[in-house]
């Protein structure tokens, strides 16, 4: 499904616009668009946030009030509830560590959600949300390039100045 989800944005939109749109997909987000672009893919997941802090409270409340939406505000309240553990224990490291470790079900949309039913100030939550999202953004990269180099028996330039550096770091301290 994701692949036909990007398939359809290649297809349908410049590249940067591709990149941006993926990004901005609950579930796919910074890690599905980073193979087409870390830095549009950011941008793009880090749209939502702000509005996501500054609204989704009332949001939530108002769909509270109806019939129809009530079952949907109180499972988004719910999904929240089950992560603010991790945030409350360590504060902004939780929430800096809840973006940034990138697995199913954290990231940027439910890093917003919960700092804003925690009521964390918006502007600490963003910088840390944005701050956990670039993080993401360098593991997956780094980690697909490391699948690729594992896959084709290849180094990239960009892992053998990684590597020279590090081994440098380890012969210095011997």
């Amino acid at each position: 499904m994701v692949e036909s989800i990007q398939a359809f944005f290649q297809e349908n939109f410049p590249p940067e616009l591709a990149v941006f749109f993926i990004a901005m997909i609950p579930l796919i987000e910074c890690r599905g668009a980073i193979p087409f672009g870390m830095p549009i893919a950011i941008i793009g997941n880090i749209i939502p946030v702000p509005f996501i802090l500054l609204l989704i409270r009332p949001v939530i409340n108002w769909l509270k009030k109806t019939k129809l939406f009530k079952p949907l505000a109180h499972w988004i309240e719910e999904k929240a509830d089950k992560k603010k553990d991790r945030v409350l224990k360590y504060s902004k490291w939780g929430l800096f560590l809840f973006v940034a470790i990138p697995i199913p079900g954290t990231g940027a949309w439910t890093g917003a959600l919960v700092a804003a039913l925690l009521n964390l100030r918006v502007r600490s939550a963003f910088l840390t949300i944005l701050l956990g999202m670039i993080t993401a953004a360098l593991i997956m990269t780094v980690g697909s390039t490391l699948i690729t180099a594992l896959m084709t028996g290849e180094m990239p330039q960009e892992l053998r100045i990684i590597w020279d550096y590090f081994n440098s770091l380890s012969c210095t301290a011997a």
